[in-house]
């Protein structure tokens, strides 16, 4: 019986540590959207809320739609070598755009290089916090 609840503890722990750590990538993603779309000029966030809903909105579009557009352009992904996969998150990007109204960007080449930068900003974060970092995770 005791053997039974130190399980489900370690359950209910390891549950916790990944909602706190969904929570901080979505921050850290904020913060990086932030921050890119101050670097760049035909790229506008209004306020830190409106990045916050930016990362929250991304997450979603990533986990449900990206998967599907990529399934569907197979082919064509395959005869760019893997390229036109920058151009799903330029779209990715764009739609974002549409659904955040403090969020705005100016066309799709400056979705490409904020999806880039944005990339490059949320891995250096993440490497820098240790976030993904699995070895902390363990038991």
């Amino acid at each position: 019986m005791i053997f039974y609840f130190q399980r489900r503890k370690r359950k209910n722990k390891k549950h916790n540590l990944n909602s706190i750590n969904f929570l901080l990538k979505i921050i850290i993603s904020a913060i990086a959207v932030f921050i890119a779309a101050h670097l760049l000029p035909h790229v506008r966030v209004d306020d830190y809320l409106s990045a916050l809903m930016v990362a929250i909105v991304l997450a979603f579009l990533n986990t449900i739609v990206k998967p599907i557009l990529t399934i569907l352009t197979i082919p064509i992904t395959v005869f760019t070598l893997g390229f036109f996969l920058l151009a799903i998150n330029a779209f990715i990007i764009i739609f974002a755009g549409k659904l955040v109204s403090g969020f705005h960007v100016d066309g799709f080449w400056w979705a490409l290089l904020f999806s880039l930068i944005l990339s490059l900003f949320t891995g250096i974060l993440n490497a820098l916090l240790g976030v993904n970092d699995k070895t902390k995770r363990q038991d």
